[in-house]
Order: structure tokens, then sequence, then C-alpha cells
């Protein structure tokens, strides 16, 4: 790890060329590239990643961008401290976690495998010394640390001693958000991308020094110092998402998440009602992929939840999806419970037509969905289902 925090020292230093991490085995220590075919002047990190549109794009993250999230997130939380490195720091979240252990001074502990295995945990948690501990996490880990508890003392112990759990790279539940409070854990909801060195909302307020606004499509902007340089060697979608805000001459960056920013007495505040690639147009009727799933993680039974669209000869688009339940047990009533339930909600059309029970969704390394996987599930044959689906089926 002192070799990875060197690294990265190099690149904000102006030292060396931009440092890239690479994708890593989970059983190794992080690796990285300096790229010597690009300038130190265009930043200091690249982070790369495809989306879920599979598109492959290079962001550009310079020396102040890193500081400033490291800066601001240090503010927001009440003060530097010593990290759990979960995730392998070519994805932002644990590039962010080298540049704020940097500006700490503090090693981070390094968990990249079994980062939901209960001992795992426990055992690289208790390495931590520093006065101030902090862990960011996605909402599927810390699930499952979750289920462990509260049979698990000494992993409810080590939960419970962080000053706060970061919790990112995805909508979080109601119930999962409530389990972790009856546990007594201060769990800290994050919002943010590579594009903004990590997460720069938290708890729907921005960090110090962030600016949200929305556009008349209900696109959110986030203007800050942490924002990226753009994108490598792709100056139309750099330009197309990268601007200066004319007001307070900050980088701009124009995501493709849709939200509204309202004002308090506290200042700005962010609700993420979906995302502009998410609508499904299902009969020529337009219904969100994300107030669906938060319709079905309301059903008590329900744990997580995926849903998507299926070309569908007669709907255009068939509203799908992958639901994962709390118990093993076959309930026949649960699609109904649920079509029932997601139509109320947000009316008939909204209802899933394809139901498909799992025991966890598929995920990806850096432990967010993995959404081509559960796409192509969604798309295949219901009988072929039925015998390559390990699980259980409604």
């Amino acid at each position: 790890m002192p070799e990875a925090l060197g690294a990265l020292q190099k690149s904000l230093d102006d030292l060396h060329s931009p440092v890239e991490f690479l994708p890593g085995n989970p059983d190794a220590d992080p690796r990285w590239t300096f790229r010597v075919d690009v300038s130190p002047s265009q930043g200091a990190a690249i982070v790369r990643t495809s989306g879920s549109t599979g598109t492959p794009k290079q962001t550009l993250l310079s020396a102040d961008a890193l500081r400033s999230s490291a800066h601001a997130t240090a503010e927001a939380l009440g003060g530097h401290g010593q990290w759990l490195l979960t995730l392998q720091p070519s994805y932002v979240a644990g590039l962010a976690v080298l540049s704020r252990s940097l500006l700490a001074g503090t090693t981070p502990v390094p968990l990249l495998q079994h980062t939901t295995d209960p001992d795992s945990f426990t055992r690289a948690a208790a390495r931590l010394d520093g006065e101030r501990r902090y862990v960011s996490l996605v909402p599927t880990q810390l699930q499952r640390l979750l289920d462990h508890l509260p049979a698990d003392a000494e992993l409810s112990d080590v939960l419970r001693r962080f000053d706060a759990i970061l919790l990112g790279g995805g909508p979080s539940s109601p119930a999962l958000l409530e389990e972790a409070a009856h546990h007594g854990l201060t769990v800290v909801r994050t919002y943010g991308m590579s594009e903004t060195s990590g997460g720069c909302v938290y708890d729907g307020r921005p960090l110090p020094g962030v600016l949200l606004s929305t556009e008349d499509s209900g696109r959110v902007r986030v203007s800050g110092p942490m924002v990226a340089s753009g994108y490598l060697a792709d100056e139309d979608l750099s330009a197309a998402h990268f601007s200066q805000d004319p007001d307070s001459g900050l980088r701009s960056f124009l995501t493709d998440d849709l939200g509204e920013v309202d004002t308090d007495s506290r200042g700005q505040r962010l609700s993420i009602s979906g995302r502009a690639d998410d609508v499904i147009i299902t009969g020529g009727v337009k219904v969100s992929a994300a107030l669906i799933r938060e319709a079905l993680l309301s059903h008590p039974d329900i744990s997580d939840a995926f849903v998507g669209p299926v070309t569908d000869a007669d709907w255009g688009q068939a509203v799908s999806a992958v639901v994962v339940p709390n118990s093993q047990d076959l309930q026949p009533q649960l699609e109904a419970e649920l079509q029932k339930l997601v139509s109320s909600a947000l009316g008939a059309p909204a209802a899933p037509k394809r139901l498909i029970l799992v025991s966890e969704l598929p995920l990806l390394t850096n432990g967010k969905p993995d959404r081509q996987t559960l796409l192509q599930l969604l798309a295949e044959d219901p009988r072929q289902q039925e015998r390559e689906v390990t699980p259980w089926q409604l």
C-alpha cells in the first residue's frame, strides 16, 4: 500500500505523468502505470470507466480536484482519519481513499478481497489505529455484512467503531438504512462519480465548495473545484458534459442523473429520482426504472432489486425486474403483491410484466449490480432461465 500511495503522490506533485491504477486481482496489491502518453498538465490521475452503456471513458482528474475533494470530505466528516480500503483504486472510490490518506498523513488498511466475509472484515478493521476511522462501501457490501448481525458481536463492534461508513455507488433502500441505524452504525449516504473525484454530496447536502443546479431536462449539474478536467481524447463528449459555471467560475459537470435541488435554512438539498437513460417507454408511456425499484424495495419481503427494459413486440419495452426476497421460501403470491404495489404507487404501466427471484444480484468487481448481465438475464427465454438460474424463480 505505501507503494501505491507513493505513485499517486508523484503525480500529485507534478513529478510524473498521470497515474492510472489498473484493475487487479482481488488477492493482489494495486497495480498502476504512469501514462507517459499524457502530459502532466492534463491531469494527475486517470480513471477509466465504461458506465452503464459500455462506452469506455477516461476521466482526467487534476491534482487540485483530488485535493479539493479530500479537503471537503474531511471538513464534512469532522476531520481527517484513517481509511479501510475495500475497493481497488482503479475505481474512483478507491482512488479517493488514497488521496484522502495522503492529505491526512495516514496509511489505509487494504481489504481488497472477501470484503463481506465477517472474519476478514473484522480482522482488517481491527488493524485501524487512527483516531478517526472511515470506510466506503456500496449498499450490497453493507447489507451482506449486516446479515451476520447481531450474531457476530465482534463484527458489530468494529462496524460501530467507524466514525463514518460512506455508502455510495447506488441508491440505498430505506430498510438497509433503518437496519444500520438499529445497530448503531454511522452511515453517510454519498452521491458522486468519477467526474467529481468521488462523492460530492453527503446525505443530500453538497460538500463545501460544491454548487448544485438542474437543467430544464431535469438533469443534475455539479459545479466545484473537484470536478474533472474532462475526458481524454474525446473532445465532443467533454464538451457535452463539462463547462465553466458562468456565475461562480467553477468547473461544472452535467450528469445523466435526474433530480431536484431545493434550498432550506441549511443550504442546498439534492434528491435523485433516476437517470436520463433509465426511462422505460412501455406502450407509449414513460416510466422511471429508479422509482419502480424504490417501490419494489418498499415491500417488507424484498431486500434488493434491479429494474430494466426488455424488448417486447406488443409493448415496445416491457418493464422487467430481478428481485432478491428475504426468504428462499417460494411465495406464489409475491408476484401479484409486487405488481399491485408498483401499480398503486406509480400506475399500471409501471408494474413489472416479468419478475425473476434470485438469492443475490450479480455484481461487478466494484460492488455495483452488473447491469449488462441482469438485462441479458431478463431478455432470455423464461424456460431457459428456469434451467440456468440456480436460486429460484417465480
